[in-house]
């Protein structure tokens, strides 16, 4: 895998929507299981959408590539969420982009973007993308 572009990591335009405190505090702790190196365990908490198209393996062996060596993450701040009905090449669905502006030991600016779907209630990663 070239990059980090994983599972179905969509990054749209759209309308800027006020999203709940705790949508935005379960991006955070996703992403903070990830910045532990717990690369498994965030790949068993995402959408069962994303499990179907990115193995445990393949996600980890994303990860160590691409994040491992930008080092801790230093800061990271929400910029922009999108919410979206519908998503090139994923079903329909409640889709949230969030997009954060991100600052690593290794790299002092860099973009993440998580794309979330409600499931049975839940908002759970489908998508990751960081530049």
């Amino acid at each position: 895998m070239k990059g980090l572009v994983l599972a179905l990591a969509l990054t749209l335009p759209g309308p800027a929507s006020a999203v709940d405190n705790p949508t935005v505090q379960s991006v955070l702790a996703w992403l903070e299981v990830i910045d532990n190196g717990a690369y498994n365990q965030s790949w068993e908490s995402s959408a069962p959408m994303f499990r179907q198209q990115v193995t445990s393996e393949q996600w980890q062996e994303a990860l160590e590539q691409a994040r491992k060596p930008l080092g801790k993450v230093l800061s990271r701040e929400v910029q922009s969420t999108s919410e979206h009905s519908s998503l090139p090449g994923a079903p329909d669905g409640k889709y949230l982009v969030v997009k954060l502006a991100s600052s690593f030991e290794n790299k002092a600016r860099a973009t993440e973007t998580v794309t979330l779907k409600k499931v049975q209630g839940q908002w759970r990663a489908v998508g990751y993308f960081i530049k």
